[in-house]
């Protein structure tokens, strides 16, 4: 059995398990709870009131955070001709075809997003099997099928963030960086929880967020009260 370390045992005492904290007091508390030497990334969780077995109860979408996650993002784009300088043009670190196609089929996968046009989904569709289960299958829902390749590859490189509930209906996503400090991640949370309150589905009845938390990477998890938090958006 794994020894749980001194320094998280005592980051996990300024943590009430029981307690509900403000979003002001859970950021304060998730960066005072880091322990570590490295730069942990700070996470969102949230659980809500959805079926995901239901198609009109999915939730999945993008958001664009104001401060960037603080992580540095490799994106392969399917494009030819003028798509393809403009993809290049834009940032892209990988562009291609049929060539591309072939590198990823064989098994090189050294990239964190894709992008297509939509002329190009006919190649990059034969790569489903391979994108899909890393959840970087170009979507046009998701706005990574598109012909404005540029503006989608500079907001992925600026801090664009895709995010998807599972099963158990529990939504995950990075907001960025300890090291960002508490001002820069509230401003970061509150547009991802923003546009999560302005998705919610019609066919969702009852409460919609039921759990809210946040945590770096290392650190333990603090319990938000979800209705102070969709207030402060007001």
């Amino acid at each position: 059995m794994a020894k749980t370390g001194k320094k998280h045992l005592e980051a996990r005492k300024k943590v009430d398990p029981t307690r509900k904290y403000s979003l002001d007091e859970a950021l304060a508390l998730v960066l005072d709870a880091a322990h570590v030497k490295f730069d942990e990334s700070v996470d969102v969780a949230m659980r809500l009131g959805v079926d995901p077995r239901h198609a009109d109860q999915m939730i999945r979408g993008a958001v664009v955070l104001p401060h960037g996650t603080g992580k540095s993002v490799r994106v392969a784009v399917f494009a030819k001709g003028d798509k393809e300088k403009e993809a290049l043009d834009a940032g892209a670190d990988f562009v291609g075809g049929e060539d591309l196609a072939e590198k990823i089929q064989g098994g090189w996968l050294d990239f964190d997003k894709v992008v297509a046009t939509p002329d190009m989904m006919g190649i990059a569709g034969k790569l489903g099997r391979i994108l899909g289960p890393r959840g970087m299958m170009p979507n046009p829902k998701l706005g990574t099928v598109t012909a404005d390749v540029g503006k989608a590859i500079r907001e992925m490189k600026a801090g664009r963030v895709e995010f998807r509930v599972d099963k158990a209906g529990i939504v995950h996503c990075s907001v960025g960086k300890v090291s960002f400090g508490k001002e820069k991640l509230m401003d970061n949370v509150k547009s991802l929880l923003d546009l999560i309150v302005r998705m919610k589905p019609s066919a969702s009845k009852g409460t919609y967020i039921k759990g809210f938390a946040l945590s770096s990477t290392m650190g333990p998890g603090v319990r938000i009260d979800p209705f102070e938090a969709v207030a402060t958006l007001k």
